[in-house]
């Protein structure tokens, strides 16, 4: 595919979004209407997963399309190994114009804002920060371009993103040069510093009182307290995101260019654990996630399980450019269209750092997570790289508890539904370089009235 004829791409990247925060996975809020129309005008990945989620491990994975464990940042505040291309070195191959605003989290914490030039992947124009959250505020957007200057860019931060992102779109349009966005917004990442979710002027009060998911009504959290500004973030990137494609379609360029919407992870508001995500529970790893497009306009909404590690293999074939071999995700183009895939995986995989070292597994009915055993010096779950042992930390089933409040680890009856689920794991583990550890079984547990079928337990 010559250079002409290829698309231009943009993805546009949110950061701890829940999937229910939008409109196509039942939220009854009105957040987001514009993603909601461009997933279904587009291609609705409606089973959309992040394979790690913190924010630096998932970066690194959809920089290079592959797992936490082969980039090497298996936590936060790690740079990845050096030789591993990003998508920015293959689209440069390629002949487009490559560039990268916002949050970038894939260097050392001691490098809060500025990134250096050789550390910035590969990016040809680049206007970011390492910790974004740590260097601005929501209306007081610093960022560093490819030289190290500071750039203070007015508005709330979303807007003022947007604005820049817009000013590298026209600028490629009038050079007539093909290009590739990366758009990486804070939002709706709480604030740190302060510890809140700071919604733009008046959007927090149109949601005090909304409804709330029922895993949030069920287990509290921080909820009560964050969810409106919570809200009125989500809703200012839909806006955002509207912005966006009206520029695009301005320029001429909306039907020439692929958006790919999606982000690093969920948001458990301190239910799981003491902070926000880092939980192998879909509240974590499930993430809003959409095409438009050349290649994908009417492409359905897909019922397969996707990974984050799919979706650069799905960028490169989509633009023509070959899928390197070493990368661990699959395009879904063969997906589209209600397609049928005999050979895509049934379940997806994510590792698990910082909180605790764990690994999961999820098909469409089951999920099942393990921990390491054990504790550091300061009493916490061990964080490591990977783990020997694991031990049986959770069983849902899906099917009849989607929210994931019935943990059915040690019941009997689920005995071989655990069976299965740790071939899954071990063999999706080892496909990725990962040692095959040995299990630890989670004390048994009184049986009840379930039964499992033969037929289920494969589900």
């Amino acid at each position: 595919m010559s250079t002409a004829s290829r698309p231009n791409v943009i993805v546009f990247f949110t950061d701890q979004q829940r999937h229910d925060t939008t409109g196509v996975h039942g939220c009854p809020l009105g957040l987001t209407p514009n993603f909601d129309r461009l997933a279904r005008a587009g291609t609705h990945v409606a089973q959309s997963f992040t394979c790690q989620p913190v924010c630096g491990p998932a970066r690194s994975c959809l920089q290079t399309g592959m797992y936490a464990n082969q980039t090497g940042v298996w936590r936060n505040g790690i740079r990845p190994h050096a030789h591993l291309p990003t998508l920015a070195h293959y689209f440069n191959d390629a002949g487009y114009h490559t560039g990268y605003i916002g949050k970038w989290h894939l260097m050392p914490h001691e490098f809060a804002g500025p990134v250096p030039r050789e550390a910035q992947g590969g990016y040809r124009t680049w206007l970011g920060a390492n910790l974004l959250e740590f260097v601005s505020d929501a209306y007081d957007t610093r960022l560093w371009d490819n030289d190290g200057n500071e750039h203070r860019l007015p508005g709330y931060r979303v807007d003022a993103q947007t604005d820049a992102a817009i000013r590298f779109v026209d600028d490629r349009t009038k050079a007539k040069e093909n290009f590739f966005l990366f758009l990486s917004f804070l939002e709706p990442h709480h604030q740190n510093h302060r510890d809140d979710y700071p919604g733009p002027t008046g959007y927090e009060e149109r949601y005090a009182g909304a409804w709330l998911p029922p895993d949030l009504q069920s287990l509290g959290g921080t909820a009560p307290q964050h969810w409106p500004g919570y809200c009125g973030m989500v809703k200012r990137l839909d806006e955002a995101l509207g912005r966006l494609l009206d520029a695009l379609k301005s320029l001429g360029q909306l039907d020439n260019t692929i958006v790919l919407f999606t982000c690093d992870h969920g948001n458990h508001f301190k239910t799981r654990n003491g902070e926000y995500k880092r939980s192998c529970h879909d509240a974590s790893l499930r993430v809003p996630t959409a095409f438009s497009g050349p290649g994908f306009n009417g492409g359905g909404a897909l019922r397969q399980l996707v990974s984050l590690v799919d979706l650069p293999p799905t960028l490169l074939d989509a633009a023509g450019i070959a899928v390197p071999a070493h990368m661990a995700g699959r395009s879904i183009l063969p997906l589209l269209g209600g397609r049928p895939s005999p050979d895509w995986p049934e379940e997806i995989f994510a590792q698990i750092s910082e909180s605790q070292t764990g690994r999961c597994v999820r098909t469409h009915r089951w999920k099942y997570s393990v921990r390491a055993p054990g504790e550091d010096a300061e009493g916490k779950p061990v964080s490591l790289a990977s783990s020997e042992v694991y031990v049986d930390d959770f069983l849902y089933d899906l099917l009849a508890d989607p929210w994931e409040l019935n943990n059915l680890i040690g019941y009997p009856t689920h005995r071989a539904v655990v069976d299965k689920m740790r071939e899954r794991l071990v063999r999706r583990m080892t496909a990725v370089g990962e040692a095959a550890p040995r299990f630890i079984d989670a004390p048994a547990r009184p049986p009840f009235q379930q039964k499992v079928s033969a037929d289920e337990i494969s589900q």
